[in-house]
């Protein structure tokens, strides 16, 4: 059951050039986690945050080691600009762990594909199989890869990474993504991937085209975290005789064919039973 806690900022780690570039990761204290599957996330508002920011903010859970939590964000809006100006003691509000998180098959081949800051919730994926022979990390960015949680991670298992810094780049990395994907297909394996929206849509696009099984992860704007607003709403994807296209079970609405709440029913979902909207 999702919980509210109050901790505080242990430490606020540039990554690489994040100061420049805007990569962190938070490292909060006195949190406490005790049932989460990867893949969930927790909404965080700090104290200090005045009524102009009523709003909490929702990040993946990183990496939680039974003292302190992990979170990586890269500032990209109002919000996590003033994450970025956080001071070690000060407080933080999280609730969590909210959603769905990503399925757990041990004897089945797992392919992780990840663009951009959608590495982080295979932040807290990745130690749980560590050293697994079955379990590989495909990563496309376009920062440069100290910039995210990408060495800690590699050293736990197959891993291979693209940057988008050069012309020619993003190319490599879709072809060897379809290699890997329909690779996967073949083995009856699970492929999961989180990342921004045209990136999730390709996943989608090769998985329906060679049959994998695939689970994508949504970073829709959520206000509240528990499905109320419905802010963060995803529509069902649906075959000609208005059926839910997934070959996997969905929830109720989605096999009826209604709109849901992605924090709620979500963030991860089956890629062939949403839609991917710009």
């Amino acid at each position: 059951m999702p919980q509210m806690h109050l901790c505080s900022v242990r430490a606020l780690v540039p990554l690489g050039e994040g100061e420049k570039r805007g990569f962190f990761s938070l490292l909060l204290e006195g949190c406490g986690l005790p049932d989460w599957t990867p893949g969930q996330f927790v909404m965080l508002r700090p104290e200090s945050w005045s009524r102009e920011l009523p709003w909490a903010r929702p990040f993946s859970i990183g990496r939680w080691d039974g003292n302190g939590l992990e979170i990586f964000f890269q500032v990209v809006g109002r919000g996590t600009s003033l994450l970025a100006g956080l001071r070690p003691g000060e407080s933080v509000r999280i609730f969590g762990p909210l959603g769905q998180g990503f399925a757990r098959e041990e004897n089945k081949p797992v392919l992780l594909l990840a663009g951009g800051m959608g590495i982080a919730p295979f932040a807290g994926y990745i130690p749980r199989r560590a050293g697994a022979p079955n379990l590989r990390l495909c990563f496309g960015h376009r920062a440069p890869l100290a910039c995210y949680p990408y060495a800690a991670l590699a050293g736990n298992c197959l891993s291979e990474h693209f940057p988008d810094e050069r012309p020619g780049d993003l190319p490599s990395f879709l072809r060897r993504m379809e290699e890997l994907l329909a690779g996967n297909a073949r083995e009856e394996g699970l492929v999961l991937a989180c990342g921004p929206v045209p990136f999730l849509r390709a996943v989608r696009d090769l998985s329906l085209k060679h049959g994998a099984r695939t689970q994508i992860s949504l970073e829709n704007r959520m206000a509240c975290g528990l499905g109320v607003c419905l802010g963060c709403v995803v529509k069902p994807l649906m075959d000609d005789k208005g059926r839910n296209r997934s070959r996997q079970p969905v929830p109720p609405a989605l096999e009826q064919g209604l709109p849901v709440p992605v924090c709620s029913c979500g963030p991860v979902f089956w890629a062939d039973a949403v839609e991917l909207d710009a």
